[in-house]
């Protein structure tokens, strides 16, 4: 086998191996969890330029939280525990109720850098 077919060979192998990796490390986005409505939310974060604006809040049992979805760039809020999980979008807005106190950290899927955690008492 020449020099050249060989490093191809183990090439390729290294790609492969490297997309298999990368495969397992990815997350899988839960399913999504429908939007509230006739609810009054207590909140309003803005998912907009990779950031959730503000990026902690506290709420109280039984309150809702509305996400604002704005900018160029599609986003979504998915909650850690997949309580709440909002389709992607540009536009529009996602309404959580929040039932149970507890920590509820969540970010956007495809930046996972846009983080934000919902804290309820």
């Amino acid at each position: 086998m020449s020099a050249a077919i060989g490093r191809r060979a183990f090439g390729g192998v290294v790609a492969a191996a490297l997309v298999t990796v990368l495969a397992a490390c990815g997350k899988k986005k839960p399913e999504v969890v429908p939007s509230a409505s006739g609810v009054d939310p207590v909140v309003t974060v803005a998912a907009i330029d990779n950031r959730f604006e503000p990026a902690s809040i506290e709420v109280k049992e039984g309150d809702a939280v509305r996400w604002v979805f704005k900018g160029v760039m599609e986003h979504d809020v998915v909650a850690e525990d997949g309580s709440f999980v909002s389709e992607l979008q540009k536009t529009g807005e996602y309404v959580h109720v929040f039932t149970k106190a507890g920590e509820y950290p969540y970010d956007c899927s495809v930046h996972p850098e846009m983080t934000g955690v919902v804290t309820v008492k």
